[in-house]
């Protein structure tokens, strides 16, 4: 996979926040430094719907930056230990992003390792209201009695307190009825 910017969360994220804010393409793309076209292309990609990975990952991954940071601490020479002290991040994570990720020759490149990373996060899982037949059958007869997705999630959470596999987000249920709507033939 080649790299694009839209796997740069720290980009793509503050865009969709713009863009839920109300902003128009053209302000929200122009606030991260890019232009409208690429906004555009950006909700194209995703049908619309904000994308989850990228949120809230303070500390758990390595940003795009970080790799960036990291791949030029290797290319001069400096230790995995001394990249993290800069990174404030734990050895052991660097040494690990190094291990995994560097070439052959030991060169580690930040757009061919992030694009890497960012094809392994997406690997396909499969969606909980395909998964769950009994939730998903809640769903559906909640949906029938013109119930909201917010009704509907509020309602499981409460029907099923201590069962989280009963509960399902409002955008699950808004992106299962976007791909409804669509058709089993869409975007093929």
């Amino acid at each position: 996979m080649l790299f694009s910017s839209r796997m740069i969360s720290e980009v793509v994220q503050p865009f969709w926040a713009a863009v839920q804010r109300g902003e128009f393409i053209t302000e929200a793309a122009e606030s991260v430094g890019t232009y409208r076209e690429m906004g555009g292309r950006w909700i194209a990609s995703t049908g619309g719907v904000r994308p989850r990975r990228g949120r809230d990952l303070q500390g758990r991954y390595l940003s795009f930056s970080e790799r960036e940071e990291i791949a030029v601490g290797r290319a001069a020479g400096e230790s995995a230990r001394a990249i993290a002290r800069r990174l404030g991040r734990s050895p052991a994570t660097v040494s690990r992003e190094l291990r995994r990720n560097a070439d052959r020759r030991g060169e580690y490149r930040a757009t061919t390792e992030h694009a890497q990373a960012w094809e392994r996060a997406s690997r396909p899982k499969p969606a909980k209201l395909v998964v769950n037949g009994r939730l998903r059958a809640i769903v559906q007869r909640d949906l029938e009695r013109k119930y909201s997705p917010e009704q509907i999630a509020g309602r499981l959470r409460r029907a099923f307190p201590d069962e989280p596999e009963m509960w399902v987000s409002t955008e699950t249920i808004y992106q299962s009825l976007y791909v409804t709507s669509r058709g089993p033939c869409a975007g093929s």
